[in-house]
């Protein structure tokens, strides 16, 4: 197929292209490559794909209605992975217009690219941060997700209602995954392993919030990926039983989709730093500290919709992950 893969140079996005890459497919990759984080690392992956003869890299803000109509209206896109996003809770509270405009704005552009040029699929990533201030264990995708803690969250449930009205009026079919804490090489710097592995190879001391108890669904980067590229080619249908009098958010009858990659397998913060000592072979000086605003104390994922429409279900323990990141960064970053 012929793809569009927003957010190529981020973390996710770069294997997702790569992926769908090996497997035959070509790939336009769309970045704006903002100063989030450090630019370096999202010029290194991009490297990565531009090797590559069958991918094409195009710079270009999502919310730019213009350019985002051209590009759909020059390249025919088959199908479409949208994973472009201003990421990050904490950000969220020091800066909040980019969110919109990146997120809201910025998913309304894809949406309306696909609509205009009749796109066979279009998947997109949304978070495990929509389920908020809700504590039913495990999170599933037929529960609401109407509390959100955080602006980021906000705009990402928004994405999911946005997707789901086009889904309805235009018979897009539409297919939403919620990502649970995904971690792996060429990561993000500003998420905890990256942190915790700067500072505890620099000797310096590491910041634990909510004293290190509070429990994340961690998810490799590789898992998330099959599940994108499983879900990718399992193009949704209007649910001929969706019944309006209980509305069921993850289907409806129009073609619709939600649900969540997580590994299913919480793990404590305590216990994901001494993996990440042990394969480092130091130990960390920790600041504990309470629950951060926006954060919230656990996640969990249900992922028996995954398993039963496409056939997988995550499964890289994190003493597997966190090694292969370990290896990564030490290499990357020349510390030996």
């Amino acid at each position: 197929m012929k793809l569009l893969v927003t957010g190529a140079a981020g973390f996710i996005g770069f294997f997702t292209a790569r992926r769908l890459l090996a497997r035959g497919d070509e790939v336009v990759g769309l970045d704006n490559l903002n100063d989030y984080y450090d630019v370096s690392l999202k010029l290194a992956r991009l490297k990565q794909l531009q090797e590559q003869p069958a991918f094409r890299f195009v710079r270009l803000e999502l919310a730019d209605q213009e350019q985002m109509a051209a590009l759909f209206e020059r390249e025919g896109f088959q199908a479409v992975v949208h994973l472009g996003a201003q990421a990050g809770v904490r950000h969220s509270l020091s800066v909040p217009f980019s969110y919109v405009s990146s997120n809201v704005a910025g998913t309304l552009a894809v949406l309306e690219g696909c609509r205009h040029h009749r796109v066979g699929h279009l998947v997109y990533a949304s978070t495990s941060s929509v389920y908020g201030a809700s504590t039913r264990m495990p999170f599933s995708v037929h529960e609401p997700a109407s509390h959100p803690l955080s602006l980021y969250a906000a705009t990402k449930r928004s994405t999911e209602l946005m997707a789901h009205s086009y889904a309805s009026l235009f018979g897009l079919p539409v297919t939403g995954l919620r990502f649970f804490t995904v971690y792996g090489p060429w990561g993000r710097p500003d998420m905890a392993l990256f942190r915790f592995a700067h500072a505890i190879l620099e000797d310096q001391p590491i910041e634990v919030f909510n004293y290190g108890h509070h429990r994340r669904d961690f998810t490799y980067v590789d898992d998330i990926v099959e599940g994108i590229v499983r879900v990718l080619d399992c193009v949704p249908q209007p649910n001929s039983n969706w019944d309006s009098k209980q509305p069921d958010p993850a289907t409806s009858s129009a073609p619709y989709r939600l649900y969540n990659i997580g590994n299913s397998q919480p793990v404590e913060l305590l216990r994901y730093i001494e993996v990440l000592e042990e394969c480092l072979g130091r130990t960390a000086r920790k600041t504990l500290l309470p629950l951060q605003p926006g954060d919230v104390p656990d996640t969990y994922a249900d992922v028996q919709e995954l398993t039963v429409d496409v056939g997988y279900r995550p499964n890289t323990p994190v003493e597997v992950g966190v090694r292969r990141f370990a290896d990564w960064f030490l290499d990357f970053y020349g510390y030996r």
